[in-house]
């Protein structure tokens, strides 16, 4: 037994006890995380270059690049570092690290995922105002928001889980450190504030849910109105990244922290926590540059010029 001022370093869940599979796991995660940084990097790049792609839809798009490129890389690189060195190590600052840094992005991704709902509703169903409810100080000032949001959200959350006493060991049931599991090894009803406070953040998710589920309902019974198929067509064609992307990163979340407990073993959460940490932030450029035909043709537009310049 050992308690939270002793413990200097927590093990983490390998996938695997062999050298041979540890390997494979090293290869798979290091292509994941390069395709991530590359698609979330040319996204990047092509938006700030584009000066046509400086409206407040790809301005969103921007920052959801940049939180998916930091919710990976907070998981990803130590995950491969342990592999290669065939380790479950962390130290105890890396996993208070991990534990803030991944709340914080993904919180932060969260609510940006629920402005970029308003985006498209405002965009469809009040095309005449879209400027004035959506102008550039407007959207500064959202960014600005969803990033304060997440920072202290995280740091509430950070601050409270790692003040608890933890008695039950240092080893965790996942490959990267989890809010829930560090709980797990806690021994002193205090974590009963952080289960409070997770009930909590869920209602207000719950709420962002709602919202983004309404703004669809709108956006539909809007684009049916529209007389011409073309324009239908058009329509969907701009919102279905986004709702791609939420669908994805809600089906993933739920499924990790909604399953029944009577399934639950730690091969199957660190399979569900890969579906959620690891793979949206790799597949969301992807969806991006197959449904966005704009994004498409400025991608087309900068690969040819980054070529002549080298």
């Amino acid at each position: 037994m050992a308690n939270s001022s002793s413990i200097t370093h927590f093990l983490l869940l390998p996938f695997s006890g062999t050298r041979q599979l540890h390997l494979l796991h090293f290869w798979l995660f290091l292509a994941i995380y390069l395709a991530a940084l590359l698609g979330n990097g040319l996204i990047i790049t092509t938006i700030a270059w584009d000066h046509h792609l400086h409206t407040p839809m790809y301005f969103f798009f921007l920052n959801l690049s940049f939180l998916d490129l930091g919710a990976i890389s907070t998981t990803v690189p130590k995950s491969i570092d342990n592999s290669l060195r065939h380790s479950r190590d962390i130290s105890y600052a890396g996993c208070v690290a991990q534990v803030f840094l991944f709340v914080f992005f993904i919180s932060a991704e969260y609510s940006l995922l629920t402005i970029m709902s308003y985006d498209r509703y405002v965009a469809i169903c009040r095309p005449l105002h879209y400027e004035t409810l959506l102008g550039s100080r407007v959207c500064l000032h959202l960014a600005a928001a969803v990033w304060a949001c997440g920072f202290l959200y995280a740091l509430l959350h950070t601050v409270n889980t790692f003040s608890l006493p933890l008695c039950q060991g240092n080893a965790l049931e996942q490959f990267f450190c989890e809010m829930p599991q560090i709980l797990k090894l806690s021994c002193s009803t205090s974590y009963l504030r952080e289960v409070w406070l997770i009930l909590v953040s869920s209602c207000l998710f719950f709420v962002c849910f709602v919202f983004i589920v309404v703004s669809y309902v709108q956006i539909c019974r809007a684009v049916l109105r529209i007389p011409s198929q073309q324009g239908r067509h058009k329509a969907f064609a701009t919102c279905l990244p986004h709702l791609a992307v939420v669908s994805l990163f809600i089906t993933t979340g739920s499924i990790a922290y909604l399953k029944p407990f009577s399934i639950s073993s730690p091969s199957l959460d660190m399979v569900v926590s890969v579906l959620y940490s690891v793979v949206p932030p790799a597949v969301n450029p992807l969806i991006y540059s197959l449904r966005n035909q704009e994004l498409k043709a400025a991608l087309s537009k900068l690969i040819p010029g980054c070529s002549q310049k080298q």
